[in-house]
């Protein structure tokens, strides 16, 4: 498993809705420039530990579509 993922701090999600988490990530997630060419063409798998709004979810997939991901499926271990 390699981690592709990552995210910059920033204004905590909790207590905001979809539209104000998404816009809150904006920049905030990109990819490990050691990861990114392993992403060309591949199948990835997000991990997270909650569901909320499924903004998170949302960033980190258009991210790794951006970068060349063929798809995205997401495994959460709670929904919130």
């Amino acid at each position: 498993m390699t981690l592709a993922l990552r995210r910059r701090r920033g204004a905590e999600q909790k207590g905001l809705d979809y539209e104000q988490r998404a816009r809150n990530l904006v920049g905030r997630i990109w990819i490990r420039p050691r990861c990114a060419t392993r992403l060309v063409d591949a199948r990835v798998v997000v991990i997270d530990d909650v569901f909320t709004t499924g903004a998170t979810i949302d960033e980190c997939a258009r991210v790794l579509k951006a970068a060349g991901a063929r798809s995205v499926r997401s495994l959460t271990l709670a929904r919130d």
